[in-house]
């Protein structure tokens, strides 16, 4: 299987930058209270728009993936730890082309927000409506029958 190169992956873009940009293309397209940070595990990005809270939970590699080379052979520890501070930068450009990806969907009519942004809508338990479907998403297709969505059905509300 051939691997494609990963989006910006040799970018020096500062991941402060990445993220004002983010800000900014978010605030362009109307959307308000803004968020980024990171974790050993993981890049966050939350916003609000139109009263939805959304948030990215973005994995980050292991650093142990860059102790070696591709070629298998040993990198010093300041050489992996820029190796991985790299992959760090790359998934910071990677979110600002995403995000402004789908805003320019939906500013075209291509698309809706909710389409777009919906499986990461923060839901009242504080987890995003993907975590919710996403592991069963299979099952439920492969069934052929609609589940009950989260504890809602029509009318009831």
């Amino acid at each position: 299987m051939t691997t494609m190169a990963k989006y910006a992956q040799n970018t020096s873009v500062s991941i402060e930058r990445s993220q004002a940009e983010i800000q900014k293309i978010l605030r362009n397209y109307g959307a308000k209270r803004f968020g980024t940070m990171e974790d050993e595990d993981k890049l966050y990005l939350m916003f609000e728009y139109n009263n939805l809270s959304i948030q990215y939970d973005v994995p980050l590699p292991k650093k142990e993936e860059f102790l070696k080379t591709d070629m298998g052979r040993n990198r010093k520890q300041n050489q992996a730890q820029a190796t991985y501070e790299q992959a760090i930068r790359q998934r910071w450009r990677a979110m600002v082309i995403g995000v402004k990806a789908k805003l320019e969907f939906i500013n075209d009519g291509i698309s809706t927000f909710e389409e777009e942004f919906g499986m990461k809508v923060i839901m009242p338990d504080g987890q995003t409506l993907g975590s919710h479907l996403i592991p069963d998403l299979k099952q439920i297709a492969a069934s052929g029958k609609m589940p009950k969505l989260l504890n809602y059905t029509k009318g009831n509300e």
